[in-house]
């Protein structure tokens, strides 16, 4: 992205203090913890933790838990032919969601996807806003701004582009508003669709790469047409995506066809409101665009993290 590179160098500086004449990796990293019984652990401090970067040891710069740095929320949802119909009937699960995961300081935004990619809502407080600007979009106004550059797609599910241009926004928000007021913040997407894409520019490593680079945890909800009842190819497919991106990031994945949405949003919210920030100056300066495998430990035994998988070094 275009704000990665000088973004990182700038956060380091306001972080240490100082100037920068060589480019220093600052790596942020949102995570949760949950104990051997699988409930969420929020009482940890930074001494009980250890982060590695390719097995090297490194030293944390910054610590925070969910309550002590803002949230920046983005909401997407598929509007192509199989998946239109997918969040009508949820409005009143989301908008209780939102009410609970957005006070004065969150912000969130919606971006309605199919063949192309409309910002249906900048960011905002007001879980209203978003559910108004919902409603008017599906009932058939297209008069949003396009997220990402405008290019021609032949078919309808532009699924990677959508995450990709909406973690870049999310980004370019914290770039706006000054890095030292919003560096840390926590960032989000939860994504309403079946994973099946037929129409975008980027593929799926680059969308993972992306919310990897900028800490963006994904939390795919997953709604999955299937024909007599039973999956077909292109479902597992979908399922196998959705999967693989929570995974990569740090999120979590959900099948909204084994429970209502309204569970669904309680453990994301549950996620979101149990989680600590991390950063960590890297050891390795070299801008590479190798893969950093990313581990943070619990120092006491019996706790499992739940964090994104690395970052490419750019």
């Amino acid at each position: 992205m275009r704000f990665r590179g000088a973004a990182l160098c700038l956060i380091a500086a306001v972080c240490l203090g100082q100037d920068f004449r060589t480019e220093v990796h600052l790596v942020n990293v949102g995570f949760s913890v949950r104990d051997g019984g699988g409930q969420f652990v929020t009482t940890l401090a930074q001494d009980d933790f250890e982060v590695f970067e390719d097995g090297a040891p490194q030293k944390i710069a910054f610590f925070a838990r969910s309550a002590d740095v803002p949230l920046d929320l983005g909401l997407i949802a598929d509007f192509s032919g199989s998946q239109e119909e997918f969040v009508k009937p949820h409005h009143k699960d989301l908008d209780t969601f939102l009410k609970k995961v957005l006070t004065p300081r969150d912000r969130a935004f919606l971006v309605c996807f199919g063949n192309r990619i409309r910002l249906a809502k900048d960011y905002t407080s007001s879980p209203g806003e978003l559910i108004d600007a919902l409603h008017h979009f599906e009932k058939g106004s297209y008069d949003f701004p396009g997220l990402g550059p405008p290019e021609r797609r032949v078919l309808g599910t532009a699924f990677y582009d959508a995450i990709f241009y909406s973690v870049e926004h999310a980004v370019g928000r914290s770039v706006e508003q000054g890095l030292a007021a919003s560096e840390h913040s926590r960032k989000a997407l939860v994504i309403f669709s079946d994973g099946e894409d037929n129409s975008s520019g980027h593929h799926m490593m680059e969308a993972i790469e992306a919310a990897q680079s900028n800490d963006v945890l994904l939390f795919p909800i997953r709604y999955t047409e299937t024909l007599k009842g039973g999956p077909i190819a292109r479902n597992r497919y979908g399922a196998m995506v959705m999967s693989r991106i929570a995974k990569e990031t740090g999120g979590a994945d959900f099948n909204a066809r084994e429970k209502g949405l309204a569970s669904d949003f309680e453990q994301i919210g549950e996620q979101l409101r149990s989680s600590y920030q991390i950063a960590y100056h890297s050891t390795n300066p070299q801008s590479d665009e190798s893969f950093r495998k990313v581990q943070i430990r619990v120092k006491q035994a019996g706790y499992t993290v739940r964090a994104k998988t690395g970052y490419y070094a750019k």
